[in-house]
């Protein structure tokens, strides 16, 4: 069930209105309403998919009680018994994921490896549906039970709030990828309606909304058509449309990080920020802290730092910085595109690791000002292009064709005038529109985060002039971009 379609439009209202107004007397019923209502918008896509989010919900669960079991008891031999039963958790999930995500990948590999020494294999790869957003729900999971096993978190016995905790709709199919160190706690809380808080939270739909609908589906358009057709266009046709891919999948993952942190509000309870203007980022380093905040933090805290992180010598850091880079770039799809993504990105954030720059910019870009500088201004833009060319194995569909598509944005033609017979005009428009606003909010939670306007009549001014632009302007309705990771 897509944020973007008159099918959630429905069951957002009757939800909301159900579980303040019927189910909020008793606690636990409430939880077990959160799951119902959960398991229907996962369910919508695919039923089956309900028994995956069901097992790994049970196994982490179960990882918990018998981790604290185990302590109870203070057997012997306890530190091996909580590492078998935290590890076998651990393998588990990551098996169900590896199998629904990257078996036939492993299998196509396997048969593409041999064949390149004249052995011929018959492939026997299966049909397997990929379940919408198992790789979020599985790492938020696998949180809780690595958490109960370092004791950052005590074990719950509450298994509707537990299953509530993994399967909140919200945060299922996308993320922000919550820690049950912060989330998990706010299902033993009664909530209380906050007027505030859901306005707000209606604020940030509506920001979100329209960064997705207006921006990064109008964007669609036009790259979908670069792509398709990058063998016939120049090389500035093709650099514009990997610049239109980036800020369409920002638009994109941004926007429905916006309408799920707006609509956990809605509900009582606050997630984590997923996005911090990345794209105005001075270099790399900046711009990771501030993309996908939700993903790089899991990857930081339960891979990079048991590696060791930043200490040792320059060989484990440049070790681990190309683990946790590969890790991501597999992380989003069964392709050796994210793979190349994930090394590209590995070799720009070296040398500012490994100079320790990474951390120089860790404050608000033109705090306090109005306008960057020149220097700023040219920081930003060499991130942004950086970033940008990173991009092409990120959208292409083959190691081959990025290639190819290097090879047209760096030949003569890329000072040609770009091919603009596909409508690019209202994307470009939308696009510098988005970036005012966030340039302008850029201290703010959310683009829309209009405390500070007092006039409510100007409030409501901006609101309708947001929604008119999304029933006029709404580009062709396209799935999110991150439903396939």
């Amino acid at each position: 069930m897509p944020f973007n379609s008159i099918t959630f439009a429905l069951f957002l209202p009757i939800v909301f209105g159900m579980y303040w107004f019927v189910f909020q007397r008793n606690l636990k019923i409430q939880n077990l309403f959160i799951i119902v209502a959960s398991y229907i918008f996962y369910g919508w896509w695919d039923w089956r998919f309900l028994i995956l989010i069901a097992f790994t919900s049970f196994c982490s669960w179960g990882c918990g009680l018998m981790l604290q079991r185990i302590d109870n008891k203070q057997v012997s031999n306890n530190i091996l018994f909580r590492k078998i039963i935290s590890a076998s958790n651990i393998v588990l999930n990551l098996m169900v994921l590896g199998i629904f995500k990257y078996f036939n990948f492993f299998v196509d590999s396997f048969i593409t490896a041999f064949s390149s020494f004249g052995v011929h294999l018959q492939p026997n790869t299966l049909y397997i549906i990929l379940p919408v957003g198992i790789s979020f729900y599985t790492f938020q999971a696998l949180s809780y039970s690595i958490d109960v096993y370092r004791r950052k978190i005590e074990p719950t016995n509450d298994i509707i709030a537990f299953f509530a905790y993994i399967s909140f709709f919200p945060l299922l199919v996308a993320g922000p990828i919550e820690r049950a160190t912060k989330l998990l706690p706010q299902f033993f809380v009664k909530r209380t309606f906050d007027y505030k808080k859901a306005t707000d939270g209606m604020r940030q739909i509506l920001w979100g909304l329209f960064k997705k609908i207006v921006v990064a589906d109008n964007c669609a358009t036009y790259v979908n058509y670069v792509f398709e057709n990058y063998s016939t266009l120049s090389g500035s046709t093709l650099l514009l449309g990997v610049i239109f891919f980036t800020f369409q999948i920002y638009s994109d993952f941004s926007g429905y990080s916006d309408i799920a942190i707006g609509t956990a509000r809605l509900f009582g309870f606050n997630a984590m920020r997923n996005f911090a203007y990345p794209l105005f980022s001075r270099d790399v380093a900046e711009f990771w802290r501030r993309w996908h905040i939700s993903q790089t933090t899991w990857f930081r805290d339960y891979v990079y730092i048991p590696l060791g992180g930043s200490r040792g010598t320059k060989a484990i850091i440049i070790r681990n910085t190309f683990i946790i880079f590969l890790l991501s770039g597999l992380w989003h799809g069964a392709n050796w595109t994210f793979i190349a993504w994930g090394a590209v990105n590995a070799i720009l954030f070296l040398p500012l690791i490994l100079s320790q720059k990474n951390r120089k910019y860790t404050n608000i870009v033109a705090e306090g000002k109005i306008l960057p500088n020149i220097k700023e201004v040219i920081q930003m833009c060499g991130t942004f292009l950086l970033v940008t060319l990173t991009r092409v194995f990120f959208r292409a569909e083959s190691i081959n064709q990025a290639y190819h598509y290097f090879c047209g944005i760096f030949s003569k033609t890329v000072f040609a005038i770009p091919y603009f017979e596909i409508n690019y005009l209202y994307p470009l428009i939308f696009v510098f529109m988005m970036l005012i606003i966030e340039w302008i909010q850029r201290n703010k939670q959310h683009g829309l985060d209009l405390s500070e306007i007092k006039s409510l009549f100007l409030r409501f001014i901006i609101y309708y002039f947001l929604i008119g632009i999304l029933f006029v302007f709404g580009g062709v309705a396209e799935t999110f971009i991150y439903f396939q990771f």
